[in-house]
Formats: C-alpha cells, structure tokens, sequence
C-alpha cells in the first residue's frame, strides 16, 4: 500500500471512524496530528462534534477517510446515534498517565456497541506515551483489556507523532480488506454506495512503511 494520492482520481470508499473517550485524552490532537501532521499546544476543549477527512491509497483505490471526533463531556454525550450511525472504525482513547479515563473504557466500549455496527474495527488507544514517568495505566493492563474484548492496542503519542499514522492505517487497512474481500468473493452488497461496511474481523494487516517515530506499546 501507498500513501501517494493522484487528487484527480475518484473516491472510491468513504470510510468513516469515530474517536470517543473522556474529555481532555487527547482525542483531538491525535486526529490533528493524523489529518494535518499538527498539534496545538493551546488546544482547548472540542464543543459538540468535529470532524476531518484525509484520502489516502490502498492497492490503487482512493479511500477518504471521514473522522469525527466528540467532546467527552458528559453534557454532550446525547449526539451518540447520529454520531456512530454508519462507523465503520473506532478509536477507543484514554490517557495512560490517568487511570481515570481507561477504566472509563468499558462503558464507552458499551456504548459504542449499542449503536454501531456489531462488525466495526475498534482499537483501544493509550495516548500520551511521551509522559512515561507520569504512566498510571501499565501496558498489560491495557493489552489484557484489549484482548478479552477482542480490540486492537497501541500505546501513541500525538505530541511526539508516535505511532498516530500507524494505528490509523492499521484500522482503515483492516475495514479496506475486509470489504475488498467482500467485493472480490462477488458478494459486496454495498450498490455502488463507497464505505457501505460487512464483514467480519480478520488480521492485522502489514503495516505501512513511513517515517513516523515508533515507540511506546506496539
């Protein structure tokens, strides 16, 4: 796969991932450091519902990638049907230095499973892994977690571009092989509509190559 895009070519898939998790985890500057390759140090906190695109190419298809990100606040958890209607990947974020905000995981996991898709790709996110002195999540805790609930992990960076592109390929990799899958076994029921989603969960596909720092928990 490539990340080289020929803006002239059509849009062959819109797939479109949710991030959630509690307020102030870092949710928008990871999709900051994803979507524009930036972070604000100045960032305040998201009112209401966001979101941003970025296209991308896999196996010659252009795909844009729609990513909606919500404020965590209790007040504005209402917008969820409209929200996770037509997800096909999920972004589960906690902070690792807050226990807080992972052991919240579970009922955001909850949540997004009552309204999503049963199939959607869902991977949890320790962000902040630069802050490895302030870590109040261990890894195995997460990985435990992640394991039992049947997600995918890795621990990010947003400040430090750690690991952002690559847990965002991995989820989009994942939902693209799943429905060229579907397309190729003649039995792709999405009409002409890009982004229509069925499938089940299979591995974890190679991972692009780019010069994006590594780190963390992989």
């Amino acid at each position: 796969m490539s990340n080289f895009i020929d803006y002239n070519q059509k849009i062959d898939y819109v797939f479109k991932i949710v991030l959630i998790g509690d307020s102030a985890v870092g949710k928008s500057q990871f999709l900051a450091r994803f979507a524009r390759n930036e972070f604000n140090t100045d960032s305040k906190a998201t009112i209401g519902v966001e979101f941003q695109t970025k296209t991308l190419s896999m196996d010659n298809k252009t795909v844009k990638a729609q990513i909606w990100d919500t404020a965590g606040q209790e007040r504005y958890r209402a917008v969820t049907s409209a929200y996770y209607r037509g997800a096909v990947g999920a972004m589960l974020v906690y902070d690792m230095t807050k226990r807080q905000s992972f052991d919240h995981m579970a009922r955001w996991l909850e949540e997004l499973r009552g309204h999503a898709d049963k199939n959607i790709i869902i991977m949890l996110i320790g962000n902040k892994c630069d802050l490895g002195s302030l870590r109040a999540v261990p890894t195995e805790d997460a990985e435990e977690f992640a394991q039992r609930e049947n997600l995918f992990f890795m621990e990010t960076s947003a400040l430090e571009a750690t690991n952002v592109e690559t847990a965002f390929w991995t989820v989009l990799a994942e939902i693209y092989r799943i429905i060229s899958k579907k397309t190729l076994a003649g039995n792709d029921d999405s009409d002409g509509n890009p982004g229509v989603f069925k499938g089940t969960r299979i591995l974890v596909p190679s991972q692009p190559q780019n010069s994006e720092k590594k780190g963390c928990c992989m």
